[in-house]
C-alpha cells in the first residue's frame, strides 16, 4: 500500500476510474500517512476530512452507479493556502487574515472540483507568498521531506513537501517568481508556471481578498509526480475566467514534438548575474548529456535575451505588482528615496524603490521594454522548441528566518545577495512563458535537482512534452528516504 501513495495522478485517477481502488481507500490512505508523517514536515496545516469523506464516498457511489464527475473523479488533493476554498481557512500565512473564510471558491478551485476532486487540506507557506523558504506565524515552519532542516522551497513549499512525502495525490499552486518552480526543484517533484492567462488566478491572495483584478505576471498551476499529472491538471485548469468566457475559448496547441531526440534545445545553464553552484550544474549538464545522447540537436551559445537587462526589467515590473500591498508610510519613504538613486545602480534595493514608486507612464515605458523581450524570446523559439535553464542556483538550504534584507545565499562558497535566487525564474515570469520545472536527479550529497524548461507563449504543451520525454533519460520523481 506504500507504493500507492507516490502514484501518480494520472495513475491514481485510472485506477479509480477502473475500480482497481476507491476514492475512499486512497483519501483514508493519505490521511494515515499525514497522521504520521506531516507532524514532522507541517506540509499540511488545515484540513476538511468529514466532507471529504462525505464526498469521496460519493463519488465511489457515483462510479458504482457507471457515472463519472470528469477526469479527476475521486482523486484527493491539497491546495496551497494562498487560494480560496469554500470552508477552509485562507490565512496565506498573515495573522490578520487568520480567520478569513472564502465566500466562494477561487475559479481554478472550482474547475478542479467540477472535474471530481476530493480537497481535504491547504498546504503551507510563507506570509502573503513572499519567500523562497514556508514559514509564518500562523502556521509555523515546513521542512523538506528529503532534509527536516532544510527548506522546502517557497512560495509554494507545503504543496511540493506534501506531495514528495506521498501525502497528497495533486496539488494547486501559484507562481510569480518561481513559487511553483522552485519548491519542485528543491522537493523532487515536477511543476508547471502555464503561460499567463492560461489560468484564471482570481481567489489568490495577495491581492487582499476579494479583488477581482488580474496581477501581472501571477499564475496559478499544477504541482505532481509526473509530467503527466502537469497535462492532466492544465487540461482541467486551463480556460478564460468568467468574464471572458462570454466569447473566449483557450485552445493551447499540442506539443510540437514528443521524442527527445525531436526536439530543438537552447541551453543557458549559467549567468554572473546568478551563478549555478556546483552540485547543480553537475545534474544540470548530465541532464542536457542525457538529451545530446538521444540525437536532440543542441546550442549552449544562444541567448535570447541579455540576463541583466531582463533581471532588471522583472523586479521592476515584480515590485510594481507587489507594491500595491504594501502599507502607505512605506510606499512614501520609497518616494521620498526615488529621487536620490543613481541611474546605474541595479542593487535589490533600488530595484525595490523603482518599482514600488513608478508612475503609471514609467509601467508603460517598462512594459514596452518586456514587449521587446518578448519578441525576442519569439524570435528563439522559431528555431528552437525549449530552452533548458536552472532553477535555483542551490540545492536546498537551510532554514534562514533572519531579516530578509540581509539574508545571502552561499554559491560556491561565496555569499550571494538572496534576492539573486529570482534571476532563473524571472525570465518566464516577465514574459509571460510557461515552464516546467522537471527532477534530473540528486546532486551531491543526496539533494534533489530540477531543471526549467521553457517553452514558448501558449505552447505550455511543449514544455510537458519535453518534461514526459526526458524523464525516462535521466530523472523523474523519487520517494525521498524514510518516507517510501
Amino acid at each position: 500500500m506504500t507504493d500507492l501513495a507516490f502514484r501518480s495522478a494520472t495513475d491514481l485517477v485510472a485506477a479509480l476510474r477502473k475500480r482497481e481502488l476507491s476514492s475512499r481507500e486512497v483519501l483514508d490512505h493519505f490521511l494515515a500517512r499525514a497522521e504520521r508523517l506531516n507532524p514532522g514536515l507541517n506540509a499540511i496545516v488545515a484540513w476538511d476530512i468529514e466532507n471529504a469523506r462525505a464526498r469521496a464516498t460519493a463519488a465511489d457511489a457515483a462510479t458504482a452507479r457507471g457515472q463519472s464527475w470528469g477526469p479527476l473523479h475521486g482523486l484527493p488533493i491539497t491546495i496551497k493556502d494562498s487560494i480560496e476554498v469554500v470552508g477552509m481557512p485562507t490565512t496565506c500565512g498573515a495573522p490578520e487574515l487568520r480567520e478569513h473564510r472564502a465566500a466562494g471558491n477561487a475559479p481554478a478551485v472550482q474547475r478542479l472540483l467540477d472535474a471530481g476532486a476530493v480537497v481535504f487540506g491547504k498546504t503551507n507557506l510563507p506570509i502573503y507568498a513572499g519567500d523562497f523558504q514556508s514559514y509564518n506565524e500562523v502556521y509555523g515552519t515546513t521542512n523538506n521531506p528529503w532534509d527536516v532542516a532544510r527548506i522546502p522551497g517557497g512560495s509554494s513549499g507545503g504543496s511540493a513537501a506534501a506531495l514528495a512525502a506521498g501525502l497528497t495525490g495533486f496539488e494547486l499552486g501559484s507562481d510569480i517568481g518561481g513559487s511553483i518552480r522552485n519548491p519542485a526543484h528543491f522537493c523532487g517533484v515536477y511543476g508547471l508556471k502555464p503561460s499567463w492567462g492560461v489560468v484564471p488566478s482570481r481567489g489568490h491572495i495577495p491581492g487582499p481578498p476579494g479583488t477581482l483584478a488580474t496581477a501581472d505576471m501571477g499564475v496559478l498551476g499544477p504541482l505532481g509526480r509526473s509530467a503527466g499529472d502537469l497535462a492532466l491538471g492544465l487540461d482541467v485548469l486551463g480556460g478564460p475566467d468568467v468574464w471572458d468566457a462570454r466569447a473566449w475559448r483557450v485552445t493551447l496547441p499540442p506539443p510540437r514534438r514528443t521524442r527527445l531526440a525531436e526536439f530543438r534545445v537552447a541551453v543557458w545553464l549559467d549567468d554572473p548575474i546568478c551563478p549555478v553552484d556546483a552540485a547543480v550544474a553537475e545534474c544540470l549538464h548530465a541532464a542536457v548529456d542525457a538529451v545530446a545522447r538521444c540525437g536532440a540537436p543542441i546550442d549552449a551559445k544562444v541567448r535570447p535575451v541579455d540576463g541583466a537587462e531582463s533581471f532588471s526589467i522583472y523586479l521592476r515590473l515584480l515590485y510594481g505588482v507587489l507594491a500595491t500591498g504594501f502599507p502607505p508610510p512605506m510606499l512614501q519613504l520609497f518616494d521620498a528615496t526615488l529621487s536620490g538613486l543613481a541611474a546605474e545602480d541595479e542593487s535589490a534595493t533600488a530595484n525595490l524603490v523603482r518599482g514600488a514608486s513608478q508612475r503609471h507612464r514609467d509601467w508603460n515605458i517598462v512594459n514596452e521594454r518586456r514587449a521587446q523581450l518578448r519578441a525576442r524570446w519569439d524570435s528563439l523559439f522559431r528555431d528552437f522548441d525549449v530552452l533548458l535553464a536552472p532553477v535555483m542556483p542551490t540545492v536546498a538550504f537551510a532554514h534562514d528566518h533572519s531579516d530578509l534584507a540581509t539574508r545571502t545565499v552561499t554559491v560556491n562558497g561565496q555569499a550571494l545577495p538572496y534576492l539573486h535566487q529570482l534571476f532563473w525564474a524571472g525570465h518566464a515570469s516577465a514574459a509571460y512563458l510557461p515552464a516546467v520545472a522537471a527532477p534530473v536527479g540528486l546532486a551531491r550529497g543526496g539533494l534533489p535537482v530540477g531543471i526549467q524548461i521553457v517553452a514558448p507563449y501558449l505552447e505550455d504543451r511543449t514544455a510537458i512534452a519535453f518534461a514526459a520525454a526526458l524523464a525516462p533519460e535521466i530523472g523523474g520523481f523519487v520517494a525521498p528516504p524514510g518516507f517510501a
